[in-house]
């Protein structure tokens, strides 16, 4: 009973929307790539061939359309309830986001990955690690991290996941590195504590803009919105790229 029970609850949580939308995911690959070490930049040349961190970084959201990919839909996300650690929330028997970066990191820095696996595993990590800082990829109860909250974006219908994706995103009508070029650079303090943060911890600070993620009034965003929440999105963008450059050196370089 108690399993059925838990399976009920995390069908309730569980969501299917993607991460930040192509330019978001290319924002944090073009930022990543600034930050590689010679050593690294080399050797994930050799894995990816002519294809950038940036054009890489949108293969999980592509391999939707294949059914054989499937199992990967939960990889995605995570649910936190609001009150609750990572810990002590109901875990997905299919996986999340937080297992499934732990897990690839791992077994990338083993270097023990045939060629093909490897190129898998880092597909996944550059695109991982971009999901997780985008707020509404930590949910916090049973509206699918947002799809559920029906709003109007500029008077069209559109849901709160999508506006954090990809609609505040394309709204600026820049380019991925325009966007990333736009970027503030962090000091080299705060550069370092960034790069030396752990999962959990960028997790737990996707969970701190929930009051602001979810201020919505009656429901109808648009320049006021965007205008109080973008410097987030821009901020979320290019802590995810220092970081996922931070851990392509380490694995790498």
């Amino acid at each position: 009973m108690k399993s059925k029970f838990l399976h009920l609850v995390l069908c309730l949580i569980s969501f299917s929307g993607f991460g930040w939308g192509p330019t978001g995911h290319r924002v944090t690959g073009w930022v990543a790539e600034q930050y590689l070490n010679a050593k690294a930049r080399n050797k994930i040349k050799g894995i990816l061939g002519q294809e950038s961190l940036a054009m890489a970084s949108t293969w999980m959201d592509e391999i939707r359309s294949d059914s054989t990919y499937n199992f990967t839909a939960d990889w995605h996300w995570v649910t936190i309830p609001t009150g609750m650690t990572y810990e002590q929330a109901p875990k997905n028997p299919n996986g999340d986001v937080i297992m499934t970066l732990n897990r690839v990191i791992r077994e990338l820095k083993s270097h023990q990955l045939t060629h093909d696996k490897e190129v898998e595993d880092l597909k996944i990590l550059i695109h991982l690690v971009g999901d997780i800082h985008q707020p509404l990829h930590v949910g916090c109860c049973d509206d699918q991290g947002g799809n559920k909250v029906r709003v109007k974006w500029f008077h069209i219908d559109s849901n709160l996941h999508r506006v954090w994706d990809s609609d505040m995103i394309d709204e600026t009508k820049l380019s991925f590195t325009e966007l990333a070029q736009s970027l503030i650079k962090p000091d080299k303090t705060v550069f370092v504590n960034w790069q030396k943060s752990s999962v959990l911890e960028w997790v737990n600070e996707s969970m701190t803009y929930r009051n602001q993620v979810y201020a919505i009034g009656e429901g109808t965003l648009g320049y006021k919105y965007s205008y109080k929440h973008f410097p987030i999105v821009r901020q979320r963008l290019i802590q995810a790229g220092i970081r996922l450059a931070g851990l392509l050196n380490q694995i790498y370089g």
